[in-house]
């Protein structure tokens, strides 16, 4: 079925547009994230880059509503085209931004990139059910979720490397007028399909928008839950990534390969548990996996906590050196089982979720979905930051992150018993009630 989606036209495009976008937006963080704590002149690059990442996801708590009404009133594949189309230009004043060395103009670029984010994620999301059967959503999901991780991994990678002792900015500027101009190119090759709801209204005030849309969201018990759920898991992705490359120089005195190596396998983890994931919701979402993944992560995090807490601090550690250690190979194997356990939690969530709403408001449940994790993500790593400023340990963080997760299979159960009883009587063809 993999192979199948990726050599599609109604799939393709649609996941190499994401994957591109996704990339740049990455590159573009991650490089300004260097320049501010290397190359700026400036006392506060620490405080800087908290706000950079505050900057980007601001915009989808005020327009994740205006990019579902306009996915929903008008044709999905010119929504993203266009959008596609503007980020272009974003691109080159972002180029314009590292020629100049103005963390300012780079600064706006970043807010701009989140704006073409925050409209664009309800439409990649609200395509995927317009264009494939309910048996395959698990696997596009499941591709689009590893190819976001992929993306993050790829992006630091390459941000830090084009900034890094450069005294020119001209492959980063011309890397990431490529990348927009690459999205560009394959959103245009998007199919198109009618609109599912041409009459609607689109609301002026986002705010307006925004609150309109969570409270029918909330009245919807099953939906929301479902993205809560979904909005979980990207809480506890947000947290593991912050946190690593603290784990990493702090508590086990690695160099930063290490870190790019604990941030390889995690993201191949939640691409391989996304995957098998898919494998296994072959013919509808198979809502068994959700409590289960959960579970994964419970029980790793206990033993990501034990071996954190009794980690013994080394000097400038390579990342052979750390695989090669007792302690250093029971990290990547428990952030890999956590990740392939995230994997499992919300692939069949966030499908489940796609098939459950009605066609004529899918893209409006999304962004709603993408406004809860938005938030979820914000309120979850000020939490953190909270608690290492007080001087917790990260080992307890860890711990409550386990205890958490295995809250997180109560709600699952409390929440979804009967729909995952349902699931087993859906058809292959027939979408759920």
């Amino acid at each position: 079925m993999i192979w199948d989606l990726m050599s599609s036209r109604r799939f393709a495009p649609l996941f190499w547009a994401q994957f591109w976008a996704a990339l740049n937006d990455n590159v573009l963080k991650n490089a300004l994230v260097i320049i501010l704590l290397y190359g700026a002149s400036t006392s506060h690059g620490d405080a800087l880059v908290t706000v950079a990442g505050a900057v980007f996801i601001f915009p989808f708590f005020i327009l994740s509503g205006l990019g579902g009404e306009l996915a929903d009133k008008y044709v999905k594949a010119v929504v993203a085209r266009r959008l596609k189309f503007a980020e272009i230009f974003v691109a080159a004043f972002a180029a314009g931004g590292f020629f100049l060395h103005s963390v300012a103009l780079l600064f706006v670029a970043l807010a701009l990139f989140g704006v073409v984010a925050a409209l664009f994620g309800p439409v990649k999301y609200a395509i995927l059910p317009d264009q494939l059967s309910i048996g395959e959503l698990a696997t596009g999901n499941a591709l689009v979720e590893g190819a976001t991780f992929m993306a993050i991994l790829i992006g630091t990678l390459a941000g830090g490397r084009l900034v890094a002792g450069s005294s020119h900015m001209g492959w980063v500027a011309l890397a990431v007028v490529l990348l927009a101009i690459l999205s560009w190119g394959f959103a245009s090759r998007i199919p198109g399909s009618a609109p599912s709801a041409p009459d609607l209204a689109i609301t002026a005030n986002p705010w307006t928008s925004t609150y309109h849309l969570l409270k029918t969201l909330y009245a919807d018990r099953r939906l929301w839950d479902g993205m809560v759920i979904v909005s979980w898991f990207w809480l506890v992705g947000a947290v593991v990534l912050s946190l690593l490359p603290a784990i990493v120089k702090d508590i086990v005195g690695g160099s930063e390969g290490v870190v790019t190596l604990c941030l390889a396998i995690f993201a191949i983890g939640i691409a391989a548990g996304s995957l098998f994931a898919a494998q296994l919701s072959h013919v509808r979402p198979n809502l068994a996996l959700v409590p289960i993944g959960a579970i994964i992560m419970g029980l790793v995090g206990l033993d990501l906590a034990w071996a954190i807490a009794h980690a013994v601090h080394g000097a400038d550690i390579s990342p052979a050196d750390f695989a090669a250690s007792f302690a250093g190979l029971r990290m990547l194997i428990d952030f890999a089982i956590f990740a392939i356990g995230g994997g499992l939690f919300v692939v069949p969530s966030f499908a489940a979720v796609q098939a459950w709403s009605a066609p004529s408001e899918r893209a409006r449940v999304i962004a709603s979905g993408n406004i809860l994790q938005a938030a979820f993500m914000v309120v979850g790593s000020i939490f953190v930051a909270l608690l290492q400023a007080g001087g917790l340990a990260i080992s307890w963080i860890f711990l409550g992150l386990a205890v958490a997760s295995f809250g997180a299979v109560w709600f699952v159960l409390g929440k979804w018993r009967k729909e995952g009883e349902g699931m087993f009587d859906w058809g292959s063809n027939r979408r759920p009630a």
